[in-house]
């Protein structure tokens, strides 16, 4: 994988990132949203307007784009499991900024993760 393509890759991580940390802190402010119609048609009006939840999706919206573009440099089967990443990326946002737990279980997940990262971006070019 070149330095380019790894680098469209990371975008695209870490716009995912960003866009599930603002989802979660847009519907942090709404609860627990019920299965009932009502509630759900509540909710959903509540969080259409939300401007966490606005700018979650714009970063998927901008993320799809930078992935199309990360992919016509990079084989599938390279840059798929980068997204791994973004598991790491998306538990230390929500550590830091939402207060989430991270406990040792987590942080000897994250460190699996890392291992395997990289050992499929040393696995070759495409």
């Amino acid at each position: 994988m070149t330095w380019g393509a790894f680098a469209l890759v990371l975008t695209g991580v870490l716009l995912n990132a960003a866009a599930q940390v603002l989802l979660k802190a847009g519907v942090k402010s709404t609860g627990v949203i019920s299965l009932q119609f009502p509630a759900l048609v509540k909710a959903g009006l509540s969080l259409a307007l939300n401007p966490f939840i606005l700018a979650g999706l714009s970063c998927y919206v901008v993320s799809v784009v930078v992935w199309l573009l990360a992919l016509s440099r990079t084989a599938v089967s390279i840059a798929y499991p980068m997204l791994s990443i973004g598991y790491i990326v998306t538990a230390l946002i929500a550590w830091i900024y939402l207060g989430e737990e991270m406990n040792v279980t987590r942080w000897l997940g994250i460190g699996v993760i890392i291992l395997g990262v990289f050992l499929v971006a040393r696995s070759g070019t495409a």
